[in-house]
């Protein structure tokens, strides 16, 4: 890696903490976009992935879940089916796709993977790869994938339309690798780690206004709900995380509790 891009990467870094704890949908989408931007790179995603405790042992995905999705440009990867072909509705059903098995490989721990060094050359000639990927060019795709805990992981995609070179995956791993505060934050957001199950879509638009200066009767209004209806998810999102008030909650963010990145035993897969 060349010493301008190590520093690029400290810049951004920088910039990366200058977000509030309540804008961390803003904060990835910038990050993605700045490191596809520096990477050379057509897209990125990032997932929360759970793993559900009490499963089938004979899964072959080890209970493993994607709780959370985001793209950072949705229709450069939107096909008749859906957001990414419906692999995500894939994997929940279980269907297995020899891709599927990729990020089972040393999980719980740091790691970085991707389609074309993973899978062997003919995988790229079949019906899954191009309704998933190949149709809207897709080449490969690299994975960076960052452990918070063992049934807790966060992983970002980096789509490309040529070969990625060992020295971009380097780049990438670097940049993914020195955050751990912000996969934390990003986890913590969606109700992903140290909360007893995932947030709803509009838990977490409640969350991200709890943790400024709002009072509920303006996140009522700010979000176009009801104020008994807002109270009910402040109440909710406070059982979640275990804590009795908007301070209690917002410690999660500042401090880091020994024993309390407990996983999500028994939590749904994606939120309703």
């Amino acid at each position: 890696m060349l010493a301008g891009q190590k520093e690029e990467i400290h810049r951004l870094w920088d910039d990366l903490s200058d977000f509030d704890t309540s804008q961390s949908q803003e904060a990835v989408l910038s990050l993605m976009a700045a490191l596809v931007k520096l990477a050379g790179v057509a897209n990125a995603t990032w997932a929360g992935a759970i793993r559900m405790s009490g499963g089938d042992e004979r899964d072959p995905l080890q209970g493993w879940r994607v709780a959370t999705f985001m793209t950072l440009a949705p229709l450069a990867l939107q096909s008749d089916e859906g957001h990414l072909g419906g692999v995500l509705r894939l994997w929940d059903r279980r269907e297995i796709d020899p891709s599927f098995l990729l990020p089972l490989k040393e999980v719980g721990t740091f790691r970085t993977y991707s389609l074309r060094r993973g899978l062997p050359a003919e995988w790229f000639e079949t019906p899954f790869y191009h309704r998933h990927y190949g149709f809207c060019g897709v080449h490969d795709v690299v994975f960076v994938a960052f452990p918070l805990n063992e049934d807790c992981e966060s992983h970002f995609g980096f789509y490309a339309h040529q070969p990625v070179s060992d020295e971009t995956i380097a780049l990438l791993t670097y940049a993914v690798r020195g955050i751990k505060w912000f996969h934390r934050h990003l986890m913590l957001s969606h109700g992903l780690l140290m909360a007893s199950a995932p947030l709803t879509p509009t838990e977490h638009k409640v969350l991200q206004l709890l943790l400024t200066e709002m009072t509920e009767k303006r996140i009522a209004r700010e979000l176009v709900l009801g104020e008994s209806a807002t109270h009910r998810h402040v109440v909710a999102i406070f059982r979640k995380f275990g804590v009795r008030s908007r301070a209690g909650l917002i410690s999660l963010w500042l401090n880091h509790p020994a024993g309390l990145d407990v996983g999500i035993p028994g939590a749904p897969g994606r939120p309703d």
